[in-house]
């Protein structure tokens, strides 16, 4: 028996891009709102939806623990909850549904709920949580479950008696740092461990060193945040890995950070740290070009980085500074070559589709990646999500669509400079292009496909294009990505 369940609406086999993936990861933000209730004294259990069908399953965990409170609390940490996928949210509302009808008080958080309060509220939540939650949910719970009205508190959103919304603030909670580390127990790791090592041969699982990102590029949403940024200490997130290192036999990590290593004083003692405890586990992070200084970048290695996604965007510095981005071209080429010399892979997240861009800062993008040659592309379409300004630039050119059903629709929304067909034709052949730069393919085959991919790109963009904007159509050269790395290429340093 629990007071409160709690649960999150991403469901992996709802979505099939991520389902082809197979790179399961544990929702730590769920999770972090477990330790805050339990440090609170409250009982708390898990619904993981993750791998575990919520149409079927959540009915059996309400039985089982008949909850006073049930709350959809989504992990802030996952970037696949941050873009407000229609399919997760019509399991938010069906998890809602049978949460009333067994006599549950229904909270909700996540960034789709704070965008769009009215909406949870009208689809059977009785309250609505938004921005950095979990000091506002301990509290909302303690009341109801003392049989008291809901508290004023900070990010709190429920229908006043005419049935309308209250105002919307976010939530401030600077002391997410010094929570303890996320309930994993409260969830079976089993089974993600034994979906990685079926399909990539060894178990990774996620953890974070920091909530926020204080960088202003206008296409990027913060409904959770802001542009609050908060850094858990080195020597807490060293121990953390030593833990799951030594205790869940965990083999690689994935930091879900929005960005890593901002602070370098702080990258050099995570390094020291992580040697200290004998921690090193292999482990990916997200980060931006004008960060990787020789210094930091020596320090990941020592601390056991063995790959880091950069935010590239675009290799056209019109559109870079079209974003927002406060970052020059040149030096994600510096950033490059320092990964490269450190032994640490290399991936550039791309995105395609931002207003000024057309076919001439496409052929720059394209340019760029070729003469660079990172490990491995992730390729996106522009989204406008509200409270950006690029939302305020297209809004009025959306339509009924103002959100992908699941990370695998990648459709244009707005009127950008060309249709979707043409991005995606794009999409392929850069991603054949770039897989078969470390493919065992005979390199015969290898070119006829990618000289294909490019043809069709050629033939689209004449008469794929919007309004009646003109681009240069000089010919040049995805849906599936580049092939997961494999355990043995995620090297430890020397001595780990």
């Amino acid at each position: 028996m629990a007071e409160i369940l709690l649960t999150h609406s991403y469901h992996l086999p709802y979505d099939s891009k991520q389902l082809r993936k197979m790179q399961p990861y544990a929702p730590i933000g769920t999770l972090y709102a477990a330790t805050a209730l339990r440090d609170s004294g409250i009982s708390v259990a898990v619904f993981d939806s993750m791998l575990e069908d919520p149409s079927s399953n959540f009915g059996a965990m309400l039985t089982r623990h008949s909850p006073k409170i049930v709350a959809v609390y989504e992990d802030d940490f996952n970037f696949l909850s941050k873009m407000c996928l229609t399919r997760m949210r019509e399991v938010a509302w069906e998890i809602a549904e049978a949460a009333r009808a067994a006599g549950a008080i229904v909270i909700v958080h996540g960034s789709d709920s704070t965008d769009n309060p009215a909406k949870f509220l009208q689809n059977g939540f009785d309250y609505v949580l938004c921005g950095e939650a979990e000091h506002a949910l301990v509290e909302l719970c303690k009341s109801l479950l003392q049989g008291k009205e809901a508290p004023e508190i900070e990010g709190l959103v429920m229908l006043d008696r005419h049935g309308r919304p209250s105002v919307k603030r976010l939530a401030k909670n600077p002391a997410w740092a010094d929570l303890s580390v996320p309930s994993r127990d409260l969830i079976d790791l089993n089974p993600y461990r034994e979906a990685w090592m079926k399909a990539h041969g060894y178990f990774s699982t996620n953890m974070v060193a920091s909530r926020g990102c204080p960088y202003r590029c206008n296409w990027c949403a913060k409904p959770i945040s802001g542009n609050k940024f908060h850094l858990r200490s080195a020597s807490a997130v060293a121990e953390e890995m030593k833990w799951l290192k030594t205790n869940a036999g965990v083999q690689h990590i994935w930091f879900g950070d929005d960005v890593f290593a901002l602070n370098h004083h702080w990258v050099k003692q995570f390094a020291e740290e992580v040697t200290a405890r004998n921690a090193t586990i292999p482990f990916k992070v997200q980060s931006r070009a004008d960060l990787m200084s020789e210094e930091t970048v020596h320090h990941l290695k020592v601390a056991g980085c063995a790959e880091v996604w950069l935010g590239v965007e675009s290799g056209s510095q019109a559109v870079l500074d079209e974003m927002d981005k406060g970052l020059d071209a040149a030096a994600i080429i510096v950033a490059r070559h320092r990964l490269k010399e450190a032994g640490i892979r290399a991936g550039y997240f791309l995105q395609f589709g931002y207003p000024g861009e057309g076919w001439p800062e496409l052929q720059e993008t394209i340019s760029f990646v070729r003469e660079t040659r990172p490990d491995d592309i992730g390729i996106s379409f522009s989204y406008p999500l509200p409270g950006t300004v690029f939302h305020e630039r297209v809004q009025a050119q959306l339509g009924p669509k103002r959100n992908w059903t699941d990370s695998d629709d990648l459709c244009i929304m707005f009127n950008a400079a060309y249709k979707t067909e043409f991005y995606r034709a794009v999409r392929d052949a850069l991603h054949a292009e770039v897989d078969s730069w470390r493919s065992s393919a005979p390199p015969s085959d290898q070119a006829s496909r990618i000289a294909s991919l490019w043809r069709r790109v050629d033939e689209l963009e004449a008469v794929s294009r919007n309004g009646e904007t003109t681009f240069s159509a000089a010919p040049i050269a995805s849906p599936a990505p580049a092939a997961f790395v494999a355990i043995t290429e995620l090297a430890l340093p020397r001595g780990a």
